[in-house]
């Protein structure tokens, strides 16, 4: 079997294994566990940190799944690269934020890096604003709701962000 083959079904495994949510499994596929989330600036270092954030996901979205758009190994870079959309319920704690009850269905890219024929590492790309705004936190960022809200929140800020646009103009003017 060609190295490429060999990492695919590795990452084909992992994933079926996290979306049956047996999570010491789903986390044995790597060599080494690890998960990275660029959005949070987080790493989750070794099986038992693996483990646990795929816990809290379990404990926030306990019917959560992740179906593969696309998946794209790259024999030449050793990672494979899956795209795909996470889906759950809202039915308990996720970062601090209490149940809504809402369902999330947000976009994922998945990037496994591999050392030989060994999956050392999963990194997550999403757009964390996606899910609040679902869940009924955030709100886009084109909307009244957002504006009034950033007007509110943030006086000064864009209090600065005004008058700066301003003195631009009269420069241009000028």
């Amino acid at each position: 079997m060609a190295d490429t083959d060999v990492r695919l079904e590795t990452v084909l495994e992992h994933m079926r294994l996290e979306n049956l949510h047996d999570f010491p499994a789903c986390a044995a596929k790597f060599g080494k566990a690890k998960y990275e989330v660029p959005a949070d600036d987080i790493v989750y270092d070794g099986a038992d940190a693996v483990c646990g954030f795929l816990d809290e996901n379990k404990l926030a979205f306990p019917d959560f799944h992740f179906e593969p758009t696309r998946v794209s190994p790259a024999p030449s870079t050793e990672v494979v690269v899956v795209e795909g959309r996470f889906r759950g319920t809202h039915l308990g704690v996720w970062r601090g934020l209490p149940a809504t009850g809402r369902k999330v269905d947000f976009p994922m890219c998945l990037v496994f890096e591999f050392e030989g024929d060994s999956m050392v590492s999963e990194i997550i790309y999403m757009d964390l604003s996606t899910p609040l705004q679902q869940l009924g936190v955030a709100f886009n960022p084109d909307s009244a709701e957002f504006k009034l809200q950033t007007a509110l929140s943030h006086p000064i800020t864009l209090g600065r962000a005004i008058i700066d646009n301003l003195r631009g103009r009269f420069r241009r003017k000028t």
